[in-house]
């Protein structure tokens, strides 16, 4: 028999979406890579349709505009929840950007799937808008609440966040069933796993000072927010204290930083684009600040780092800010600049303060991986492929 073929397709909206889908296909392919065919794919900048790749443009640009202004972010939510998954995805889809719906919906047919995998919405319309055959299709969300365009129809949508299930499953009863919305861990990478729970271990791989308190600053891959006033406060003080500033691809900043003079205790150790090598910047630090995306929030937590939550971009962020604040317990929220470096330079001089984060960190340590997951997209799989398990 011929194997399935399932298909992981990425999309530039955020590293919150991209690495969940790492994720999720790493594992994936490690379980059932004997019985399927993965095939894996930037969807839009693999493609030689120019329309495709405006469109992905387009989003990021969004991203980066959300993110430096915060009315703009939420006006945007605002209005998704307005008109809902099915006229939103219509008009972004099918009247502002018909060239490439169309692209798209042809490039998902070629493609020829019989499983397609999500962490974006997009991907998750073109395939079910295939005629007449459509695929499969499994939908993960990384965000704490199942946001309109992921309520859009698809075979299953997953989330990781418990609160965020409970609530779509009473919001949206005609939608969501216990059939086709499932809770899962948090789809980290393999690679976290590997990474030494001992911070001197860690700072000593980086070439940091063991004994240092240490702290992490990211704003997501784009790299912008309120980093570089955190850090200009911070510097100013001159703590005894590492430092470290995960500029992402904001190249401009991380130039900036690395031209930066500094006093002589602290050790500024500005970073720029990161792959899994953020996971020992995490397990190496005392305390983690930055902006709320789905992976931004949840990663720091599996290495058990307190959080200070400096921004919100917009609704999807402040749901997500408020699920580690008030539900896991190990993030506190000070937009101020000033403030934030006060509330580091405390818990520098009373490292005892960040116990109770730590512990709250650490009792969800056991929610994060893959596996279920794809445990669940093989069962979706096995509707149509009944016979994969003889």
């Amino acid at each position: 028999m011929k194997k399935p073929k399932v298909l992981f397709p990425s999309v530039e909206a955020g590293l919150g979406h991209i690495m969940p889908m790492r994720a999720i296909a790493d594992e994936f392919e490690k379980l059932y890579g004997d019985k399927v065919d993965v095939v894996r794919m930037r969807f839009y900048a693999d493609s030689e349709d120019k329309s495709l790749h405006t469109f992905e443009e387009t989003m990021a640009r969004e991203t980066k505009t959300y993110t430096k202004s915060s009315v703009k972010g939420f006006f945007a939510t605002f209005s998704m929840n307005f008109w809902g998954p099915r006229l939103d995805s219509f008009g972004i889809m099918k009247l502002l950007n018909p060239k490439s719906y169309k692209a798209g919906v042809a490039r998902m047919k070629e493609i020829d799937a019989d499983l397609v995998v999500s962490t974006h919405w997009a991907t998750n319309y073109y395939a079910m808008h295939v005629k007449p055959d459509r695929p499969l299709t499994a939908m993960y969300c990384p965000d704490v609440r199942i946001n309109p365009l992921f309520q859009y129809p698809c075979d299953l949508c997953m989330g990781a966040m418990e609160p965020g299930i409970r609530l779509a499953l009473k919001r949206h009863p005609l939608r969501f069933n216990e059939n086709n919305l499932k809770c899962v861990d948090f789809p980290i990478r393999n690679s976290a796993f590997d990474i030494p729970e001992d911070k001197r271990e860690n700072r000593r791989f980086l070439g940091f000072d063991e004994n240092k308190f240490t702290v992490v600053l990211a704003e997501g891959g784009y790299g912008i927010g309120k980093m570089e006033a955190i850090c200009t406060e911070l510097i100013a003080r001159d703590l005894p204290i590492t430092l470290v500033p995960v500029c992402g691809k904001n190249e401009e900043l991380y130039e900036k930083f690395k031209a930066m003079k500094t006093g002589e205790k602290i050790d500024f150790r500005p970073q720029g684009l990161l792959g899994d090598e953020i996971f020992r910047l995490f397990g190496a630090a005392d305390v983690m600040l930055g902006k709320t995306g789905a992976s931004a929030a949840a990663e720091p937590c599996f290495f058990g780092l307190p959080m200070i939550i400096t921004s919100y971009t917009h609704d999807i962020e402040k749901f997500i800010g408020e699920y580690y604040i008030n539900v896991v317990g190990n993030a506190i929220k000070i937009f101020n600049p000033v403030d934030a470096a006060d509330k580091v330079e405390e818990f520098f001089r009373n490292p005892e303060l960040l116990q109770p984060y730590i512990a709250a960190a650490k009792a969800v340590h056991n929610r994060y991986g893959a596996r279920k997951a794809c445990e669940e997209i093989y069962k979706l799989l096995l509707t149509r492929f009944p016979g994969l398990n003889e």
